[in-house]
């Protein structure tokens, strides 16, 4: 189980991101946006990207159930070990659930 995780919350333009970046470099976490993740499956291709892609490109909002397999991808990798900050993560309480 990871150390651990950190989860931003505020509107748009609220310095979550100025945060993360801040906070990355004090606690030596990977700072996880869900929409940077989102934008690097689809660049890369894999399952859960090409799955979000169609959504996309029909202009719908990505399924949670989509969202949280990205995340659960990304967060499999070795540099998330001792934990994760997200930025934009959980929208819903689906999300928040998972």
């Amino acid at each position: 189980m990871a150390d651990l995780n950190l989860i931003l919350l505020g509107p748009p333009g609220s310095g979550k991101g100025t945060q993360g970046e801040r906070l990355q470099e004090d606690l030596d976490l990977p700072y996880y946006a869900t929409g940077d993740i989102l934008r690097a499956a689809v660049k890369e291709g894999t399952d859960v990207g090409v799955k979000a892609k169609e959504y996309m490109d029909r202009g719908d909002l990505v399924p949670a159930q989509v969202t949280i397999k990205m995340l659960l991808e990304r967060i499999s990798r070795p540099d998330a070990r001792a934990g994760a900050m997200f930025d934009a993560f959980p929208r819903n309480v689906v999300q928040a659930q998972a």
